[in-house]
């Protein structure tokens, strides 16, 4: 699903879908207001006709073929524990996400819109939503819009990790290559950060961690006060996530390539986006590699080509 207008690299703005689930308590019926990133989107659809799967859990509504792929389609009310009245059922629509390569889909109640959203009006989720398996870990941030309305941006990778759909993979039968010196990772997730550190410790690698693009040029600020001009011999590859609150990964980069300083510094992309238009605008931004989260067979290669090739410079 592709916007109207390109977001242009480094702007730190993202377009995501605006998308409701209705809740009912006693009654009074709530809106709760969502969005996913449009670059995770690959299209919204109406419900399907779709096959039920014996001894799924509630949340599995079924699943059906769309030109040649069987998608499951999973109820995001229901998983989250939300009772929805039948009248806010008639405009249920079925979002189809794409990550890591696996199309899934998710009902909602009502698809509204496209939002065009600077990424520093949005700040980590420090709370707990109080809707059942909604937890903070599970929103990627927050951000107010019109009639001071609050929208959750939602994390469909963790979710979809909860539900069994997919698990990162980090077994690997490749030789790992080891190597000195020092890494940078950035990603708003603790889990995506274990994995990637525990990754480049097995490369030899020293990691530093920062939470999003805000936080990583502070950290890299914090490595030249130390190292000064040497920088580049001790700090060898930076790891972006994309999707993060405050600065996200394309405008970190473009902000560290124009930075002398900074700038012949390698940056891997590691993203659940999966869409090439997402790898375009990551070689824009100068990085040198983007990978999608996660294969340990994929990554550790691509990391020592990558390094390899910086040490040769």
């Amino acid at each position: 699903m592709k916007s109207q207008n390109e977001l242009k690299v480094g702007s730190n703005e993202m377009e995501l879908v605006d998308f409701r689930i209705f809740k009912k308590v006693g009654d009074t019926v709530y809106e709760g207001i969502y969005g996913v990133n449009v670059s995770k989107v690959r299209e919204i659809i109406q419900i399907p006709k779709l096959t039920e799967l014996p001894g799924a859990p509630e949340y599995i509504e079924g699943i059906f073929d769309l030109r040649g792929v069987v998608i499951p389609v999973v109820s995001l009310a229901k998983w989250m524990k939300i009772t929805v009245p039948d009248a806010y059922k008639e405009k249920n629509r079925v979002i189809i996400a794409e990550f890591n390569g696996i199309l899934i889909g998710f009902v909602v109640n009502e698809a509204k819109r496209i939002r065009r959203i600077s990424w520093a009006n949005i700040e980590p989720a420090s709370f707990s939503s109080g809707q059942g398996a909604l937890d903070k870990s599970k929103i990627t941030g927050v951000t107010r819009i019109e009639g001071d309305s609050v929208l959750l941006i939602l994390d469909f990778e963790s979710i979809v990790q909860e539900l069994g759909l997919y698990q990162p993979d980090t077994s690997t039968s490749v030789k790992i290559d080891k190597f000195s010196g020092k890494a940078l990772i950035l990603d708003d997730s603790l889990t995506a950060r274990k994995i990637v550190k525990d990754s480049l410790e097995k490369m030899g690698l020293e990691v530093v961690e920062a939470g999003d693009g805000e936080a990583g040029l502070k950290k890299l600020e914090d490595l030249y006060e130390y190292h000064k001009d040497e920088l580049a011999d001790y700090l060898k590859i930076i790891i972006s996530d994309v999707e993060m609150p405050k600065m996200d990964g394309f405008h970190f980069a473009a902000r560290v390539k124009e930075d002398p300083r900074f700038a012949q510094i390698p940056i891997v992309f590691n993203s659940s986006i999966s869409d090439h238009f997402s790898e375009l605008r990551g070689e824009k931004a100068g990085g040198e590699g983007y990978l999608v989260k996660f294969d340990a067979n994929i990554f550790y290669p691509e990391i020592a080509k990558i390094l390899k090739s910086h040490i040769k410079k």
